[in-house]
């Protein structure tokens, strides 16, 4: 699959052939064997039939007066190479005079493999180009400039997209010097050199000549300079005017920029010729320049969760190989193939540091390089990849990946990013590199998917606004997500609590509760999403009532996993997630500060939730958030007993003073019924609570007070 971005590689045509044998036959007439070599394995001449194949003789030749027809073809795929008989003719006197220069050793053409297959049948596939450019400003299709598109006409012919150029007045002839020019001409083909420049300093415009043709004469006729960058063009032979035929120079490749102005024809007729008509053929689908939302059927297939699935499956094993593809177009999706991925076999690096800054360095690249998107990323910056896609990658992008990921070329190329596992070493849980990577791609506007085999679903990575942390939302939850009013649940993973009835009725509340308020964080329109840690016990209950009320289930999940220093509990995920972000166990303080709920819950917990209870009351105490009520399920005796006394010795030390008042932000309930009228005094603008509420001197506001 590498090879395939050799910027040399075009699978319709062959390098250059050189004469191994010659034969003269005639004065106009010789009969040469042509040897090709470097033959890419994909060449498409491989799999069709030879009498699709032609043999393209060089412009240079052709404009001098040599014409070349293929005749047999032997092609040897396995050692890349071809061997053609051709014919050629000379026309007029100065093909004559050319005809003794060619000598055995040179390069005089390449085939060029037409297939049916590749024929561009809408006029609307090249009509879109016009007036695209690629990144240096170069017109993608025109005739004339980057706008000049009024002058080549497209329609369709016989079921297949042809062009009418229209030819300027008059035609091309030779200065009395092109004569002395010839023998250089032949010395340049053995070298392998390209002369159509050097053509240009002998040949005359007149423009007041007439464009016809009699016997043993060459007509050179001039076009607008033909910009084509996306497709192969070609002379239809059997449109061509009455009385006139092409030479076999019929071929423009798309790496040729301003091509096609010259063309050259011969045989007899007295009428004038007055255009050229081309047939189009499209390149392979990475160098079509083919914008992604031009691609309707690949955009169609993203948007089926089966065939991303099915896709990932075709990836070669092991899993612990990394693997990616780069995909520009719905049919690749559709049929990829393991040899279509890119493989690479984990290597361990252990970086030598800061310290030793070069050899640092070294070791990255060779890291980078080592990737299997590298070459995909290598190609769209060295412009062998200039159509946008798509990257599948079995685990999430190094986070070293960055400096070509957002790269200006890729950037422009690369329109989402698809992967199945977050990282290669801890698999489920991102590092705070791979979160603050998620972060620069979604401000470059590179959307990234996660085809997650846990839930079964794509989802993709979400920040709300002014949130510089984000979650992996559902598909047809992005809308709810990015406008809800977030609740979140603390609590211990080792206690479901028997408040889960409670919970609901509570979550059931605030969702009738919505129909009658209005206010900035709840009202008619407003989502509602429930945040939990994602794992077992109060956590389960959560995700649970939440899915089961249409609510946005959302989840931090961090790695719990047993470790020899670990003193926790391996917290299984629980099947109730829908949208998450997960973390790995050093960040757990980090993972903590991106739960941002509007309306924190509280349940019976351990340290965890001692934590969890000190963060809040920090993010209000600084303005982090607003001052909103958190709701603490339990009795009154076990909020005093975790609030009360803390509370207490921190106001007669003076460490809290002028942030009592952060103990009007808590309140503790028994029922639902006690929560929901919290919330409905809260957005009645009722609830004393913040800065000028009144200080309550067990840390907490208890359910027995007055206010209930």
């Amino acid at each position: 699959m590498e090879n395939f971005f050799s910027p040399q590689h075009f699978d319709l045509v062959t390098p250059d052939g050189c004469v191994t044998n010659l034969t003269r036959t005639s004065t106009k007439t010789a009969d040469a064997i042509v040897f090709i070599e470097n033959i890419s394995p994909r060449f498409i001449g491989y799999q069709i039939d030879s009498e699709c194949i032609i043999f393209n003789i060089k412009s240079t030749l052709a404009q001098i007066g040599i014409n070349g027809i293929g005749g047999e073809f032997e092609l040897d795929q396995a050692k890349g190479c071809a061997q053609v008989k051709v014919k050629l003719t000379a026309i007029g006197a100065l093909g004559i005079e050319m005809l003794s220069q060619i000598k055995v050793g040179a390069y005089i053409g390449k085939l060029f493999a037409a297939d049916e297959r590749r024929r561009v049948r809408d006029p609307d596939y090249l009509a879109r180009m016009f007036g695209r450019s690629d990144r240096w400003g170069e017109p993608l299709l025109s005739l004339g400039g980057l706008h000049g598109s009024s002058d080549l006409i497209l329609d369709k012919v016989e079921g297949y997209t042809v062009a009418y150029l229209s030819l300027l007045n008059g035609r091309v002839l030779y200065d009395d010097t092109m004569v002395g020019f010839l023998p250089t001409i032949g010395k340049a083909l053995i070298a392998g050199l390209a002369m159509r420049e050097g053509l240009k300093l002998h040949q005359q415009w007149h423009p007041g000549m007439p464009r016809n043709v009699e016997n043993d004469e060459l007509l050179l006729v001039r076009t607008m300079p033909l910009h084509i960058r996306t497709v192969y063009a070609k002379v239809v032979d059997h449109l061509v005017s009455f009385g006139y035929q092409h030479t076999s120079a019929s071929v423009l490749q798309p790496d040729t920029q301003a091509s096609g102005d010259i063309y050259e024809f011969y045989g007899n007729s007295k009428r004038e010729l007055t255009d050229v008509p081309l047939e189009f053929y499209t390149l392979e689908p990475y160098r079509e320049y083919v914008f992604f939302q031009d691609r309707d059927q690949l955009q169609a297939s993203l948007e089926d969760n089966d065939c991303l699935f099915q896709a990932f499956e075709t990836a070669p094993g092991p899993e612990e190989n990394r693997a990616s593809v780069f995909v520009v177009k719905g049919e690749q999706l559709l049929n990829l193939k393991p040899e279509d991925w890119i493989i690479r076999e984990p290597r361990q690096t252990e970086f030598p540091g800061l310290f030793q800054g070069s050899r640092q360095a070294l070791m990255v690249e060779r890291y980078i390089e080592q990737q299997p998107s590298y070459p995909f990323l290598k190609a769209i910056e060295d412009e062998q990849i200039t159509s946008q896609g798509i990257l599948l990658t079995r685990y999430f992008p190094s986070p070293l990946m960055k400096r070509m990921l957002l790269s200006d070329q890729v950037q422009r190329c690369l329109k989402r990013i698809y992967f199945q596992i977050p990282s290669y070493s801890h698999y489920s849980f991102f590092s705070a590199e791979d979160r603050a990577l998620l972060h620069d791609l979604e401000k470059f506007a590179i959307p990234v998917y996660w085809v997650d085999k846990t839930t079964g679903r794509i989802l993709q990575y979400i920040q709300k606004p002014e949130r510089d942390s984000g979650m992996f939302v559902p598909l047809d939850s992005i809308d709810k997500f990015l406008k809800s009013t977030v609740f979140g649940i603390y609590g211990s993973n080792l206690l479901e609590g028997d408040f889960e009835e409670e919970l609901r009725k509570l979550m059931m509340g605030i969702k009738e509760m919505k129909k009658e308020v209005s206010h900035p964080l709840l009202g008619p329109n407003t989502p509602l999403a429930l945040v939990t840690g994602g794992g077992p016990g109060a956590m389960e209950v959560g995700n649970r009532v939440a899915k089961e009320l249409n609510l946005l289930s959302c989840a931090n999940i961090v790695d719990f996993r047993q470790s020899d220093r670990s003193v926790v509990n391996e917290q299984k995920q629980n099947p109730y997630i829908e949208a998450k972000m997960t973390y790995r166990i050093d960040k757990l303080v980090e993972r903590q500060a991106e739960f941002n709920l509007d309306f924190p819950i509280f349940l019976a917990g351990g340290i965890g939730t001692d934590f969890e209870y000190s963060l809040e009351e920090v993010r209000r105490k600084i303005g982090a958030v607003l001052a909103t009520p958190i709701l603490m399920f339990g009795s009154n005796e076990y909020w005093r007993d975790k609030v009360t006394s803390r509370f207490r010795l921190n106001c007669q030390t003076g460490t809290i003073k002028g942030s009592e008042w952060i103990s009007n932000c808590f309140y503790a309930i028994q029922t639902a019924e006690q929560g929901l009228k919290v919330y409905k005094n809260f957005f009645e603008g009722k609830l004393s609570i913040g800065k000028q509420g009144p200080v309550y001197e067990e840390g907490f506001v208890a359910s027995d007070r007055e206010w209930l």
